[in-house]
């Protein structure tokens, strides 16, 4: 279990999968800028995130919650999260304030892009799972993620592994916050659409890791 003061935020873990350099550059050296992705992915959000909690009869829509997890020790915000009344409640139902019933939540997390070929998402995805789990004591077992550029969502099974995946993460991003080594560059084409690309710069870093490599090793690996 973590103490509070521990938490990490959820992005970081998605970060960290994406390229570890720029999740020490983003949380523990606290570099930020804004491109033209981030920009569009902060106008989705705010368009959810604005909207008001609605309930209708058999479905209650809440945005915008903070999450948290002792086990793993993130926090975060989710951008939706749905609770679909039951009439045969099971270990993935829950009571909610002032409402009478059973409920099913569903975390939704929306991007601004399309589907990736990687698992950065899906963690996201699941770590806020994992937090909803341990705060209403359930077990969710799927939620979706809705892409912009694609206009659908994409359901995502908390399976064994994924559960597993983003526990390991979360343990290497604590170990990356309290080692406070931030990692190398390793250039590649990803690298164009990173937001702090500018901060790292890190066509120029790679080229002198390459030419330290070459001086010392010579030209062959």
């Amino acid at each position: 279990m973590y103490k509070e003061d521990d938490y990490i935020m959820i992005s970081a873990l998605q970060h960290f999968l994406f390229c570890p350099r720029q999740c020490a550059l983003i949380h523990l050296e606290q570099e930020w800028s804004e491109n033209y992705l981030t920009t569009s992915g902060n106008l989705l959000h705010k368009k959810v995130n604005e909207g008001a909690s609605e309930s209708r009869k058999n479905i209650h829509i809440a945005r915008s919650l903070r999450l948290f997890s002792s086990e793993l020790g993130i926090s975060g915000i989710s951008d939706v999260v749905e609770f679909y009344r039951k009439n045969d409640p099971d270990e993935s139902c829950c009571r909610l304030e002032n409402k009478e019933g059973w409920w099913q939540p569903y975390p939704v997390e929306y991007k601004r892009g399309k589907t990736k070929n990687d698992e950065t998402d899906e963690v996201q995805l699941c770590a806020q799972a994992i937090c909803l789990g341990e705060m209403l004591k359930v077990k969710i077992k799927s939620g979706s993620l809705y892409y912009g550029s694609e206009n659908r969502r994409h359901e995502v099974l908390f399976t064994q592994e994924l559960r597993y995946l983003t526990q390991t993460i979360s343990e290497k991003v604590h170990a990356l916050i309290n080692n406070k080594l931030t990692p190398k560059a390793e250039y590649s084409k990803k690298c164009l659409a990173c937001s702090i690309y500018d901060v790292c710069i890190p066509e120029k870093n790679h080229k002198k890791d390459i030419g330290y490599f070459k001086l010392i090793y010579g030209e062959d690996d």
